[in-house]
């Protein structure tokens, strides 16, 4: 593993692989390092990101160990300064390969599920997560193995319609965080629509400078701050541009209705 290449990741990298190892062992069949961190360079907000494929289900103690193992080294307020969120998905090998619609998460851990956590849930995340279909592209586009052989040879490409299905099917989930998580969801519905018009799944800000050239004027400054705040040019503020967001919003949506034929997203 060549850890100089994600520097300053490089401990944290190494600690939850220790992680990985110690909660399920021989049962690992790869685990890869995905995006930010291997597309484009580290933003201001990324997490480190790892899929684990795993040869079984894990069980109700294995899942508890990689909470107790990722918990003092991924959440905020107690890991070490200088590393970040750890946003950790497991798959078993056999719900992925081959390749069925919906795929299903085995396990998953994120900043946002640490209460559930601790609330004593250790599957807070349905286990069919259209989400995964992304993630798996992802991993399979660009990723660096961490441990085991290439992601290509342990799990099965994400047909182009399922890709489609799996990233409408998100649509109004994200319009529910518009006003919560501004940035995050205006980035992620440029990354549907140039998905969805290239077949390429692109980095966030690699959607957004796409997507900027195809907007009119007036729905622009909305994707600019979006893609400014992800990159750390600019703060998190959206009281001068509130009352355009929604409208953006409808703008890409109709957009990405206007490809797919009219789909309802």
């Amino acid at each position: 593993m060549q850890t100089e290449k994600y520097e300053p990741l490089a401990e944290q990298v190494e600690q939850i692989l220790a992680v990985v190892r110690g909660a399920l062992g021989p049962e690992v069949v790869g685990a890869y390092l995905y995006g930010s961190a291997v597309a484009g360079g580290l933003r201001p907000g990324s997490d480190v990101d790892i899929l684990v494929v795993s040869r079984r289900p894990t069980t109700g103690e294995e899942k508890q160990r990689l909470v107790d193992g990722l918990t003092p080294i991924s959440r905020r307020g107690i890991r070490q300064p200088a590393w970040r969120p750890v946003e950790l998905t497991v798959v078993a090998q056999p719900d992925v390969r081959p390749w069925r619609y919906p795929p299903r998460v085995d396990f998953q851990s994120g900043e946002w599920l640490h209460d559930e956590f601790e609330s004593g849930n250790l599957e807070p995340s349905p286990q069919s997560n259209f989400d995964l279909a992304v993630l798996l592209t992802l991993v399979l586009l660009r990723a660096r193995p961490l441990l085991g052989a290439p992601a290509a040879e342990v799990v099965d490409p994400v047909p182009r319609d399922d890709l489609v299905r799996a990233m409408l099917h998100g649509v109004d989930s994200l319009l529910a965080d518009l006003a919560p998580d501004t940035a995050n969801v205006v980035l992620t519905l440029a990354r549907i629509w140039t998905t969805i018009a290239t077949g390429e799944v692109r980095s966030k800000d690699e959607a957004a400078d796409w997507a900027l050239s195809r907007l009119p004027a007036e729905h622009r400054p909305v994707l600019d701050r979006a893609r400014s705040v992800y990159l750390g040019f600019d703060e998190d503020r959206w009281d001068d541009l509130q009352a355009r967001v929604r409208p953006h919003a409808d703008h890409v949506l109709r957009e990405i209705e206007r490809l797919v034929g009219g789909a309802s997203a």
